[in-house]
């Protein structure tokens, strides 16, 4: 198969771009909306309506990515999605957006992203030999931690000079080029149609049989369905932690600060990826973060947040590099975008019991004893991180995990 490394980088920087837009706009509104409620489970909600199209939507759109034109799919997701970033603004310039209004332009943004990453993840299978995998996977982390490691100091900066309304317009911008980005690829490549039309149903029943077909694909869907429970309360809960006791502004430098882990294992797997030993790196790297985000909740300190934030963010891109590999490469072609289709669905599951529970079980927590939000957050972190870490030993007793590796090697 021929090498497209450089197509596959020209798209690459669109997603980057796009994942700094987005972070903008995510770490305003989550200011925004703590501000005007003071309520961790205010800003879950806006998280979980934001989340749910994409996990709802992943299954069919993996089909779709099957079906038609990966880039045009692409395309399509990433112009369109920026409908909801302007309503929300219109709704600002209209004497400020509401709870409710904020989370409608989130859902309906959040329903045009869900075609996008079946498609892109299909589409780097599409430009790339088995051997460059592990390679773009290190990059793809280095630019879904854009939105962590430039964004938030960004976005911190901007709101000491303006206010969300600059944030929501500079990603509204950001649109336009990954789609230009997404353009440009599809013209080099074209497109990549399918052999066969399935009717719509049977695509999907056949991307559930590639799961199932080899046991530890599955357990890894299985597994990873109960991290994202555990790395979706340190999501949500992270924001309300720092702000009970700090301000905009240095909220921003401490993810900022955080996100350099990720930005450090992004570009050593990058630049050099992984020779092997993929399920014990993906066990280890789990149980150190949950560690490290345990770690993170003990301190009502700047400094040690960011520490222990540093660390946790610098284990993520080797267990994603090791999960991505021992996945993709367990799977035909063919059926890469039904496939991550139903993957992204059932793995992530977790995230919307988190969503839906972690604020409310920390606004519940802080106010027991007059304690605050942010304590409340601190303590269900700190029980998340914990769990995080014993979820993970069973990828390091599996059988079946460690075979998807052998299969590779035979």
């Amino acid at each position: 198969m021929k090498s497209n490394f450089k197509k596959f980088l020209l798209l690459w920087t669109g997603e980057l771009i796009s994942s700094i837009g987005g972070g903008l706009t995510s770490f305003g509104l989550g200011v925004y909306i703590f501000q005007q409620t003071g309520s961790a489970a205010s800003m879950a909600l806006v998280t979980l309506l934001g989340f749910l199209p994409t996990l709802l939507l992943s299954v069919p759109a993996g089909v779709l990515a099957d079906r038609y034109d990966r880039r045009l799919l692409m395309m399509i997701g990433d112009g369109c999605s920026a409908l909801g970033i302007i309503y929300i603004l219109l709704c600002m310039m209209n004497g400020g957006a509401s709870l409710a209004q904020i989370c409608v332009g989130v859902f309906v943004s959040a329903v045009f992203s869900a075609l996008l990453e079946p498609s892109f993840r299909a589409t780097i299978t599409d430009l790339l030999t088995k051997e460059e995998y592990s390679k773009a996977s290190g990059l793809v982390s280095l630019a879904g931690s854009a939105r962590y490691l430039f964004s938030p100091i960004i976005a911190g900066f901007l709101l000491t000079v303006s206010d969300v309304k600059l944030l929501l317009i500079i990603d509204i911008c950001t649109f336009f080029l990954t789609v230009i980005s997404a353009a440009v690829v599809r013209k080099g490549i074209g497109a990549k149609a399918a052999e066969k039309k399935e009717a719509f149903l049977q695509s999907m029943k056949e991307g559930w049989k590639v799961l199932c077909a080899k046991k530890g694909v599955l357990m890894l869907v299985a597994v990873s369905s109960g991290i994202t429970l555990f790395m979706g309360m340190f999501q949500i809960l992270a924001e309300p932690l720092v702000l009970s006791f700090a301000d905009a502004k240095t909220l921003g430098v401490a993810e900022t600060v955080c996100a350099c882990g990720m930005l450090v294992s992004g570009v050593i797997l990058g630049v050099r990826g992984l020779k092997g030993h993929y399920a014990a790196t993906l066990g280890a790297s789990l149980i150190g973060a949950g560690l490290f985000m345990a770690g993170f909740g003990l301190f009502e300190n700047i400094v040690p947040i960011c520490v222990f934030g540093l660390l946790f963010f610098a284990a993520l891109p080797f267990a994603n590099n090791c999960l991505d590999y021992l996945i993709r490469t367990n799977i035909p072609d063919d059926t890469q975008g039904r496939a991550w289709g139903l993957i992204g669905f059932l793995s992530q599951l977790g995230y919307v019991v988190a969503y839906a529970v972690s604020g409310a079980a920390a606004d519940a927590l802080g106010s027991i004893g007059g304690r605050g939000v942010g304590r409340g957050a601190a303590l269900v972190v700190i029980i998340a991180g914990i769990c995080l870490s014993a979820t993970a030993l069973l990828i390091l007793v599996s059988k079946s995990i460690k075979a998807l590796e052998s299969n590779q090697e035979a």
